[in-house]
Formats: structure tokens, C-alpha cells, sequence
């Protein structure tokens, strides 16, 4: 198996743009949040489970899982969250094992968005790295990028871990307040150095 960094953000911190980065310079990159995607598109893994738990009424016409009426559901219904997380969780699990395992890079980076919350992954990775930006920078560009409220991208925010405790868990901190030059030479000093962990064993 070779090297795993987690790689984690609140939302809008800028962690794809720090993940593509990573690719770029040649690390394997696996994106759970397009995992998840896959399983929920037309003939995913995850539609027919999701139809019987939930209904018809949760699969749009062309087959894939109607995302703003179950995140309506989910967002206020803890045990329905439970329910559809224990569908789709061991099914990007599994997948996500099956693209480490395949993966040629000297080390992999695997991005969680709720990887501080979740036992199972920070338990697989060797080192953890937060994207991280003012909170109030994270509203602009939710805000521009989705057209969303800023009541909405604060009730988002409220949703997942602190800002602090993030940074609290934190190996490695990437400081994606400014613009994308300043990301690159984070993100270049970090695969220096992973390359070197990786070739250390860790």
C-alpha cells in the first residue's frame, strides 16, 4: 500500500484546487465526494439500495439520486443522514480501498471532506493535511461559486467540525488565503516532503 495523506478543508477552503495541484506534480489523487457521485449517477451502485430505503421519490427521472430533495431530508432528519450514510459509506469505503491499492504514486493523497470527523479514515492515513482559509473568505466563494446565501453557507459551516478543531488535528496546514500562486508553493513544499516520508517508510 504505499503512502496516505488525508487531505481535508471546511467547504469553499480550497481543497480541490490544492488537490489538483497535487496531481499535477504527480501524486494519485482520490476524491471521495466523486466517488460518492459515481454511486449516486444513472446505474450506480447505490441507486437501487437508496430506492428502497427511501422511495422512488429520491430518484430523479433520468436515475440518478435527486441531490437537493434527499439533502433537504438529510439536513433536517438525523436518522434518515444515518440511514443513507449507512448505504453509501462502506460502498465509497470499499472503492476507495480498491483505488489506493491501484494507485502508482509515491504516495496517494485521499481527499475527505469530513475526514476529521470520520474514525475510519484518519485511521488510514499516515498524515493529515487541512486546506485552510478565514471562514469569512470560505462565504465569498461558496457564495460566488454556488449562488447561495451567506445564512445558508453559514448553516453549512455549523454542520461540520470547527475551523478549530480542524486545525487541531491537523499534521500539515496548507494556507489557501491568498491567491493561487501562494497555493502551488504550499502545496510543492509538501509534496517535497511526503515524497520523502513515503520513501522513509512514514
Amino acid at each position: 500500500m504505499p503512502y496516505i495523506v488525508g487531505l481535508t478543508g471546511g467547504i469553499g477552503s480550497g481543497k480541490s484546487a490544492a488537490a489538483q495541484v497535487f496531481e499535477e506534480l504527480g501524486a494519485s489523487v482520490i476524491d471521495t465526494d466523486a466517488i460518492a457521485h459515481a454511486l449516486t449517477a444513472p446505474g450506480g451502485a447505490a441507486i437501487a439500495p437508496i430506492r428502497a430505503a427511501f422511495g422512488a421519490d429520491y430518484i430523479n427521472a433520468e436515475g440518478a439520486l435527486a441531490r437537493a430533495r434527499m439533502r433537504e431530508l438529510v439536513f433536517s432528519d438525523g436518522e434518515k443522514k444515518r440511514r443513507l450514510e449507512a448505504i453509501l459509506h462502506p460502498m465509497i469505503r470499499e472503492r476507495s480501498n480498491e483505488l489506493v491499492r491501484a494507485a502508482r504514486s509515491r504516495y496517494v493523497i485521499l481527499m475527505v471532506p469530513l475526514l476529521i470527523e470520520s474514525d475510519n479514515y484518519r485511521g488510514r492515513c499516515q498524515r493529515i493535511v487541512v486546506v485552510d482559509c478565514p471562514e469569512e473568505l470560505q462565504i465569498e466563494r461558496v457564495s460566488a461559486r454556488s449562488g447561495i446565501s451567506a445564512a445558508q453557507v453559514r448553516a453549512i459551516m455549523a454542520s461540520q467540525v470547527s475551523r478549530s478543531a480542524r486545525l487541531a488535528a491537523a499534521d500539515d496546514v496548507i494556507d489557501n488565503s491568498r491567491d493561487l500562486v501562494h497555493l502551488r508553493r504550499e502545496v510543492e513544499a509538501l509534496h517535497r516532503r511526503y515524497l520523502q516520508l513515503a520513501a522513509a517508510g512514514g
